[in-house]
């Protein structure tokens, strides 16, 4: 695996990048906490009156920020430029044959999809915002073709899913559990590499998948995804439910300069916000680079 992908042109994030929080936009709070306890499993870890913090119950980490802004319209069916998906990664596949029961057993619609990768279940929230839920194949699984990861969608194999949940019950999202990538509809895909990959410094790692290109850390399939697949649709807007931010760690804030200084000389506007750097793609889409330490 240490010949996959293509490094970017100049600086380039370390192996143990990785995601930690996305903040989204909801037109109700008390809704979209119903929906993401109930069906998705999250338990509450922060409340006030517009805002919420939602995470696995076991961790106390924070991995989904809520902020109300009563007046935002829901997505459209065709989508808006922005958030295609936010992805959460569970810790195994024993979860998420738990979590596929336990969607079956309440009657909630899920796409669901093999990724040779991962497998997938793709879900909407009361907004209209996209969520996968997924768990990896074992690393020495995943095929490399001339440097790229092979990733492709076909039919998930439900059953055997199931199967390998053992018959335990779902009761929450378990210990684990992360935000294991985003995915964004962009307008153009040579932009969106200007900015995460030659800027932000990923790796592209699939680039052959029809009007996408995914790029990440360390070798990983994918912490970012990029499609071109809402062609013509409008940027989200502060009057939409959205993406607000997403969060990215990286080990000290050394690495935290260099991306921003990356960042601003493929172009791109980056300002300081308290221990964290804030940037920009074209379309608006709000990256938040913080330290561990």
């Amino acid at each position: 695996m240490s010949q996959i992908g293509i490094a970017p042109p100049g600086f380039r994030l370390p192996d143990d990048t990785h995601i930690d929080s996305v903040m989204l936009q909801v037109a109700d709070l008390d809704r979209s906490i119903a929906y993401y306890k109930g069906i998705l499993g999250m338990h509450v870890l922060h409340r006030s009156d517009d805002r919420a913090e939602l995470g696995s119950e076991h961790d106390n980490r924070a991995l989904i920020k809520l902020v109300q802004n009563p007046d935002a319209q829901p997505v459209p069916r065709r989508g808006l430029l922005g958030l295609y998906h936010f992805a959460i990664l569970l810790p195994d596949r024993a979860s998420l044959g738990r979590f596929v029961a336990h969607l079956g057993e309440i009657g909630a619609y899920a796409g669901m999809s093999d990724h040779l990768v991962s497998e997938a279940v793709y879900l909407t929230d009361p907004d209209g915002l996209g969520i996968e839920v997924y768990s990896d194949r074992p690393r020495d699984t995943w095929r490399l073709l001339d440097r790229q990861l092979e990733m492709t969608t076909k039919p998930l194999d439900v059953a055997s899913v199931i199967g390998a949940a053992g018959g335990k019950k779902w009761d929450g999202m378990p210990a684990g559990t992360t935000i294991g990538h985003v995915h964004f509809y962009v307008g153009n895909i040579d932009e969106a590499a200007r900015f995460y990959h030659e800027g932000l410094g990923m790796d592209k790692i699939v680039w052959n998948y029809p009007g996408a290109l995914f790029m990440s850390a360390g070798g990983y399939h994918h912490h970012v995804g990029t499609n071109t697949w809402a062609a013509g649709a409008r940027p989200a807007s502060d009057d939409d439910a959205r993406l607000v931010e997403w969060e990215l760690v990286v080990p000290d804030m050394h690495v935290v300069q260099a991306a921003a200084a990356s960042i601003a000389a493929a172009g791109f506007g980056v300002k300081a916000d308290r221990d964290a750097m804030l940037a920009s793609d074209n379309w608006g889409i709000n990256l938040r680079l913080r330290a561990t330490s």
